[in-house]
């Protein structure tokens, strides 16, 4: 894998892996530092992965690695009891992973103006009223054009998947309505 995939990793699982650090390290900045690392590591390894489909069990294990490493650097005995804390089986990717790792390629299915607003507001973190000064919209035509943009993402999804839910309202499953769709959901075995 080449610097671009190295990229690719980094804009799609840098947050979510930060939130991962920040839910074991109190401090923003040794979260920031270590997120670092994590993906410098990342960066130096990437050549060892020989399964791409085993990426987000690789890059948690090397998150937590890191962890590990943090706390036995600040006091020897208490890294070997987060140890236990943090030793878990790998994680494996969850049908709501696939399809958050396709959420690209579905907002890039949208109309420019819908897709700019949603990438601007979710991927980059813009806020509904700074989108609305750099668009020249109102600010209720910008929370209108985000809102619109969600509901037709909605629509593309349920249109491409069948989802399933559990009693929590959290995704467990989903099967594509349509070939076509595997190609954004990454089911090409069951396609």
């Amino acid at each position: 894998m080449d610097l671009l995939c190295t990229q690719c990793i980094w804009e799609q699982f840098n947050q979510r892996l930060r939130n991962f650090i920040l839910a074991r390290v109190n401090d923003p900045q040794d979260a920031d530092d270590l997120l670092q690392d994590v993906f410098l590591k990342i960066h130096q390894h990437i050549h060892t992965l020989r399964d791409d489909e085993r990426l987000l069990p690789w890059l948690y294990q090397i998150t937590r690695n890191t962890i590990t490493d943090h706390y036995r650097k600040q006091r020897p005995n208490a890294a070997l009891l987060y140890d236990d804390l943090i030793a878990a089986p790998p994680v494996q990717p969850t049908a709501a992973d696939d399809i958050a790792l396709s959420l690209k390629d579905f907002i890039t299915d949208l109309p420019q103006k819908y897709r700019q607003a949603l990438l601007l507001t979710e991927f980059e973190n813009l806020s509904q009223k700074d989108l609305a000064v750099r668009l020249a919209l109102s600010p209720s035509g910008a929370r209108s054009r985000v809102q619109r943009g969600r509901a037709l993402l909605k629509q593309n999804l349920e249109d491409c998947c069948q989802f399933e839910f559990d009693r929590y309202g959290h995704l467990v499953n989903y099967t594509p309505r349509r070939a076509a769709c595997c190609d954004h959901c990454g089911q090409t075995a069951q396609c």
